[in-house]
C-alpha cells in the first residue's frame, strides 16, 4: 500500500512540476531584473505577444503526440499559410484570405495523414519531407519575397490589435487553451486520441478507428500551424518564407516541458501552453540580460535536452 500511495504521489508531483518550474522561473527573472522592467505588464504583455504562435501550435502538436504521432512539417506550414493569406488579402477580403490560409494547413495535414494512415509511412519520414516541399513552396510563391500586408482591420483582429490594455494575442490565446482543454478532457475525440497514443492495439479492439484519429490530429495540427502562421502575418504586417523557421524546436520543447509524452497516451493542453510561457520567459529574460542571440539559442537547447531527458526518464518509470 506504501508503494502505491508513493507512486500516486510521484505522479501528481510529476503533473504539477511544469507549473512549479514555471512560478520560480518568474519569481527568478523577477528579482535579478526588477530595474530592467521584467515585472512591468508591458514586459508581461510582450512574453504573452511573443510566445502566442508557439502557444497555438502548441495546442496542436500536444493531439499529435498524444496520439502517438508526430508533425515536423509545422515551421513550413506556417510559413505558406502566412504567404498564402498575405497574396490573397491583395486580391480579397479578410474572410476568405484567413479562409485560404487555413485551407492551405488541412490540406497539408490531410496529405501527411493520408500517408501516415494509408500508405503507412512512419509520420516523422512523411512530415520531415512535407516541410521541405512546403518551404519550398513558401519561397517560390513571391520568389523569396516579403508580402506587406496594410488591412488594418486583418491586422488588429490577427495580432497587432489591443482591446484596452490586453493584447489580442492573448485572447487568442486564451481561447484555444480553452477549446483545446476542453476537447481533449472532456469529449469522446479527446478520449479517444489518448487512447490511441496509450495502446493502438486495445484501442483497435474496442472499436476505435485509430486511422481516423490519426488524420484528424495531423489535420487539426496543420490548420492550427496555419493559424499561427496568420498570426504572425497580422502582427508584422505582413509575411516572409522565413517565417516559422525555428519554431518546431521551441513547440515540442514547450510541449514536452507542459507534460505531455513523446510516446502517446498523455497529453495536456494547459501545460503545453505553461511550457511555451516558461521558454518566452527564458527568450525575454536572457535579452534583459544582454545575452547575445548565440548564448540564447545554447540555453534553448540545454532546455530542450532536459526536457525530452525528463520525459524518457518519466516514460520508463511509468
Amino acid at each position: 500500500m506504501s508503494t502505491r500511495n508513493s507512486l500516486m504521489g510521484k505522479a501528481k508531483f510529476n503533473d504539477y512540476v511544469v507549473y512549479i518550474v514555471c512560478a520560480l522561473i518568474f519569481v527568478f527573472f523577477s528579482i535579478t531584473l526588477h530595474n530592467k522592467g521584467f515585472f512591468t505588464g508591458r514586459n508581461l504583455m510582450n512574453i504573452i505577444r511573443q510566445t502566442t504562435m508557439i502557444s497555438v501550435m502548441a495546442v496542436g502538436m500536444t493531439f499529435v503526440l498524444s496520439c502517438g504521432e508526430i508533425d515536423l512539417s509545422i515551421g513550413s506550414v506556417v510559413a505558406i499559410s502566412a504567404m498564402i493569406t498575405a497574396v490573397l488579402l491583395r486580391y480579397t477580403g479578410v474572410f476568405f484570405a484567413v479562409l485560404g490560409g487555413l485551407a492551405t494547413g488541412a490540406v497539408i495535414g490531410l496529405i501527411n495523414g493520408f500517408f501516415v494512415t494509408v500508405v503507412r509511412i512512419p509520420s516523422f519520414i512523411v512530415t520531415l519531407g512535407m516541410g521541405a516541399i512546403a518551404g519550398g513552396f513558401a519561397r517560390l510563391i513571391t520568389n523569396l519575397e516579403s508580402v506587406p500586408v496594410a488591412n488594418d482591420a486583418f491586422n488588429f483582429i490577427f495580432g497587432s490589435g489591443d482591446v484596452g490594455p490586453v493584447s489580442i494575442l492573448f485572447i487568442w490565446t486564451f481561447v484555444l487553451l480553452l477549446l483545446g482543454q476542453l476537447v481533449l478532457r472532456k469529449t469522446r475525440f479527446g478520449r479517444y486520441v489518448l487512447a490511441t497514443g496509450g495502446n493502438k492495439t486495445s484501442a483497435n479492439y474496442s472499436g476505435i478507428n485509430i486511422n481516423r484519429i490519426k488524420m484528424a490530429v495531423l489535420i487539426l495540427n496543420g490548420v492550427l500551424a496555419s493559424f499561427a502562421g496568420i498570426l504572425y502575418t497580422g502582427r508584422l504586417h505582413g509575411a516572409r518564407y522565413s517565417l516559422g523557421d525555428s519554431d518546431l524546436l521551441l513547440v515540442i520543447a514547450a510541449v514536452i516541458i507542459g507534460g505531455t509524452s513523446l510516446f502517446g497516451g498523455k497529453g495536456t493542453v494547459v501545460g503545453s501552453i505553461i511550457g511555451s510561457l516558461i521558454m518566452g520567459m527564458i527568450n525575454n529574460g536572457l535579452v534583459l540580460m544582454g545575452l547575445n542571440v548565440s548564448l540564447q539559442m545554447i540555453f534553448r537547447g540545454v532546455i530542450i535536452i532536459a526536457s525530452v531527458s525528463l520525459s524518457l526518464r518519466g516514460a520508463k518509470e511509468g
